[in-house]
């Protein structure tokens, strides 16, 4: 089901033009912000990615895009993939700051460390109005990101959420701060954080192994060595400052 059912009307609708943000179910959301994501930079998403991303069988994702293109939300061309019309983008916009603004409520009001927020935002994303969210936004003073450095979508539905590249793509000798990381992987979180990897950490390239070898990088006074796989899911900005050369640790 995409919109939920109201008392004296028939399900499920036939037209296209979009349903209204408030009759989104929940499964149709966590489809659209999944749409979102992957396709930031506008291409089309795959049913078999989005499948992936969202656990579920390929067929029940082409069958919810179907739904989705017949309510004005998506548009879904078999072999070519999915991709959000304007009233997708800004119902998925919708979603994502419900998100984000709970995740941030959760640790600096509720002081919930930054890998435990995802799965219960995850859960209040849906249940949340769009006051209540506005009302916790405004008692953490508004911020402007996540405790991962995801831009908050504003409550227009305006972002600022540009590519960014990643630590694995910075050239050796370059300093650049940590921007956002992903939020879903509790495991990897607690990593990062023990590796000082959070947004706003100055990190400077030091050295990069060939083939795919580790990458040395300073962060503040400690030096680590890290694999590009993890590199690859720290996403960074050049920064103005610039960090002195470190010695290695005692046990380097």
């Amino acid at each position: 089901m995409v919109a939920r059912k109201k008392r004296g009307t028939s399900s499920p609708r036939e037209s296209k033009e979009p349903v209204a943000t408030d009759e989104i179910t929940p499964p149709a959301e966590d489809f659209l912000k999944a749409v979102y994501e992957i396709g930031r930079a506008g291409n089309a998403v795959a049913t078999t990615e989005l499948a992936h991303h969202l656990g579920l069988a390929a067929a029940s994702v082409t069958g919810m895009a179907r739904r989705l293109a017949d309510a004005g939300l998506v548009t879904h061309e078999p072999y070519h993939g999915v991709r959000l019309t304007s009233a997708g983008r800004r119902a998925a916009l919708r979603t994502l700051r419900r998100h984000r603004v709970i995740e941030t409520y959760l640790v600096r009001a509720l002081g919930y460390p930054w890998d435990e927020v995802h799965p219960e935002a995850e859960r209040l994303e849906h249940s949340a109005s769009d006051t209540l969210v506005d009302r916790m936004a405004a008692a953490i003073g508004e911020p402007t990101t996540d405790p991962h450095g995801a831009p908050i979508p504003t409550r227009d539905g305006a972002v600022d959420d540009a590519p960014a590249p990643s630590l694995a793509s910075v050239e050796v000798g370059t300093t650049v701060s940590v921007l956002r990381v992903s939020d879903e992987d509790p495991v990897l979180l607690r990593h990062l954080a023990g590796l000082g990897l959070v947004p706003g950490a100055l990190v400077t390239v030091r050295e990069r192994a060939p083939f795919a070898g580790p990458v040395v990088i300073d962060v503040g006074r400690v030096r680590e060595h890290i694999g590009v796989p993890l590199a690859e899911r720290v996403l960074v900005a050049v920064s103005r400052h610039r960090l002195p050369s470190r010695t290695r640790r005692a046990n380097s």
